[in-house]
């Protein structure tokens, strides 16, 4: 886990930093604006934030929180699952979803990256293809609604 307080621009407010058991409470009600369909329960929630296998950051801005992303480490696979990135609406576009996946992935250690996304959300996509995602399968009808997921993968080395 991080200690350090990473600044996403220079001169910028929005700051990532560890997330922990007191932020419950302001993640579920971001993961509820921003996945309206798929926001996690509390109880993947509260496993998120306590298994000590996972790795979870969050953005802030005056002490509010705006991002999140969470990835289960799976070491004896030499690999991670990134289970969820957030962006508050409002900040979308600005760089934070690039750079709460760039400070997750710097704590991850592992060989292969894997996340799923709805096979709509193109903006997401695009980010994951930036950073040397690629699509590896498709889950049909994975999300509510029945939307397909994309299943993208990143080889580390």
């Amino acid at each position: 886990m991080i200690d350090e307080v990473v600044p996403v621009v220079p001169g910028s407010q929005v700051e990532i930093v560890p997330a922990a058991w007191r932020d419950m409470g302001a993640i579920r009600e971001l993961e509820r604006l921003c996945f309206p369909l798929d926001a996690w329960p509390l109880l993947d929630m509260i496993g998120v934030l306590a298994l000590p296998s996972v790795v979870r950051l969050k953005a802030e801005e005056d002490q509010r929180l705006v991002g999140f992303v969470a990835a289960d480490v799976r070491r004896s696979k030499n690999m991670a699952w990134i289970a969820t990135i957030c962006v508050h609406p409002d900040l979308r576009g600005q760089g934070l979803g690039a750079a709460l996946l760039e400070a997750c992935e710097a704590k991850l250690d592992v060989g292969k990256v894997k996340l799923s996304v709805r096979a709509s959300n193109q903006s997401a996509i695009n980010l994951y293809k930036r950073f040397g995602y690629q699509q590896v399968d498709t889950w049909k009808r994975y999300y509510k609604g029945g939307e397909d997921a994309t299943v993208m993968e990143k080889v580390v080395s």
